[in-house]
């Protein structure tokens, strides 16, 4: 069974970090492109970043650019993002993708970014 585990979302002051994780499990992420994406209330889901299974490469969001970091610890099938310099605008609840299986996501984990 595919199964995709958010966690480390929560409340932050603007400016603040956060640090999400995403665990899988009946799948390798380092054989398939990974993803985080978030819906923000009212808003339709949009792509965070993305890092290609051929290259590595990566991807962000204009939005994100600079303060978002995604990673993948192959040993631990995880991926992270870390998300510094946080605004309000990124207030969300943030999913977790890999492309395995024609697409598996995780039930999302919620961002608030509030004074």
């Amino acid at each position: 069974e595919v199964q995709l585990v958010e966690s480390g979302g929560g409340s932050v002051q603007p400016g603040g970090s956060l640090r999400l994780s995403c665990a899988a499990s009946g799948f390798t992420f380092d054989d398939y492109t990974i993803a985080w994406f978030r819906q923000a209330p009212g808003k339709e889901r949009e792509g965070v970043s993305s890092m290609s299974s051929s290259d590595g490469s990566t991807y962000y969001a204009d939005s994100v650019k600079g303060r978002f970091t995604l990673s993948r610890d192959n040993a631990k099938n995880t991926i992270f993002l870390q998300m510094n310099s946080l605004k309000p605008e990124d207030t969300g609840v943030y999913y977790c993708y890999g492309s395995a299986f024609g697409g598996s996501w995780g039930q999302g984990t919620q961002v608030t970014v509030s004074s």
